[in-house]
């Protein structure tokens, strides 16, 4: 099975130093979340963010409840981290978290996830509704984001981009 690719890119009307202490704080995950995932941090709060920190989360597919465990494999304050999936409901799940300045006072956010679903052609056969649900949290996560960090800034335009990568 081959991985499939998420991307999204989102402005925020606020310095990079600003704007990347808020992703720094795991708590703040859950704040962005959409509430019907039943999003919850299992690891003891605060949460030390370096490469190497293990983060425990619960979410609710569908109402069934599943462990998620995320390890920070890369992070480089305050132009990104990356966080991968040790364990969860994907065959693998890796999300780039990268910021850079843009004119004056401003931030784009672009995130990147490299997933896999599990189960071989069975997981191919759902992707449609994966991805469909995909779609859903990261435009609420965009839009949350910015009513968050600069509630005076209009509704964005949400763009998110799915592709396969190239064998």
């Amino acid at each position: 099975m081959r991985d499939h690719i998420l991307r999204t890119t989102l402005r925020i009307p606020r310095p990079r130093e600003a704007v990347f202490p808020f992703f720094a704080a795991a708590e703040n995950l859950e704040r962005i979340t959409p509430r019907e995932l039943a999003f919850r941090i299992r690891t003891p709060l605060p949460v030390a963010m370096r490469a190497g920190t293990l983060i425990d989360y619960t979410i609710g597919l569908y109402g069934v409840p599943m462990r998620w465990r995320t390890r920070i494999a890369r992070w480089d304050p305050p132009d990104g981290f990356t966080d991968e999936q040790l364990r969860g409901p994907y065959a693998r799940w890796v999300h780039q978290h990268r910021f850079e300045d843009d004119g004056p006072g401003g931030t784009l956010m672009h995130d990147e996830v490299r997933y896999r679903l599990p189960l071989g052609p069975i997981g191919a056969i759902a992707h449609p509704l994966v991805r469909q649900q995909l779609r859903r949290i990261f435009m609420h996560r965009q839009v949350t984001v910015l009513r968050l960090l600069a509630p005076e800034a209009p509704t964005p335009d949400v763009r998110i981009t799915f592709m396969r990568p190239a064998d």
